[in-house]
């Protein structure tokens, strides 16, 4: 099935709430100030795409496909990232609200969540190597079967994850937050 190209478009303040983004292939286009909550953008390609101070709370992904996206002061609260294609699935998140969202059995390499909440965030089974979690609020997030290598959390707060689980080579922490590492074990640390 093709869709149509659309390419170097700019949408601002649009609601796709009932009225449903048009199904096509966007390419460096931009989303500033849209509404797309309970919207759904299954099976829809972005294309080094940016949305910026969206709402996609609650979007349905299934099998859309997010190539080179930037997220930027977006709330993007219960989303499934993992429904989505994974074929050469990249995107950032900058200042974005991340809590209840699924990244499992992603491959995420390098992916950048700077300043972001990402409370009860699922990463299970996920490909992390190499990302940044730069002043992350991790509360609650799952780590399971991660390959955390290289990652760096060293500016992160409320981190939880079992070392015995986890790939963890070369990840960054600070002292402050690697007592995190340790939860598990209910040691008395004084």
């Amino acid at each position: 099935m093709n869709l149509p190209y659309i390419c170097d478009q700019t949408f601002k303040k649009q609601t796709y709430t009932h009225e449903p983004l048009a199904k096509g292939e966007y390419d460096n286009c931009q989303f500033i100030d849209c509404d797309f909550s309970d919207a759904f953008l299954s099976y829809l390609s972005f294309t080094e795409c940016e949305f910026l101070n969206c709402n996609l709370s609650s979007t349905k992904v299934k099998d859309a496909t997010f190539k080179d996206v930037i997220f930027t002061d977006c709330k993007i609260l219960g989303v499934l990232f993992n429904t989505c294609n994974p074929f050469l699935m990249s995107f950032s998140f900058k200042n974005c609200l991340l809590n209840l969202s699924a990244f499992n059995n992603l491959k995420l390499k390098n992916t950048q969540f700077h300043t972001c909440a990402l409370k009860q965030t699922d990463f299970s089974d996920t490909d992390l190597s190499y990302a940044s979690f730069l002043d992350c609020n991790l509360d609650q997030a799952i780590f399971y079967k991660s390959n955390l290598t290289h990652a760096d959390f060293s500016t992160s707060q409320n981190i939880t994850m079992s070392p015995e689980f986890n790939t963890l080579k070369s990840a960054k922490f600070s002292k402050e937050n690697v007592l995190g590492l340790l939860k598990s074990y209910q040691l008395i640390i004084e």
